[in-house]
């Protein structure tokens, strides 16, 4: 069997990281479901763009 460890270049993943000030952290592949789950929680939380 071959290997599949390719040459090319590697596609990367954008994720949206919600962090809140009681220290919770969630994770969402779209910007507008971290700012959605943001505002439920009163608008408090930061978003930080991870690039992986």
């Amino acid at each position: 069997m071959g290997c599949n460890c390719g040459g090319g270049a590697r596609q990367g993943v954008t994720l949206y990281q919600l962090t809140l000030p009681d220290g919770t952290v969630r994770l969402f592949y779209t910007w507008q479901e971290a700012d959605a789950a943001n505002q439920r929680a009163g608008g408090i939380g930061t978003i930080t763009v991870i690039n992986q």
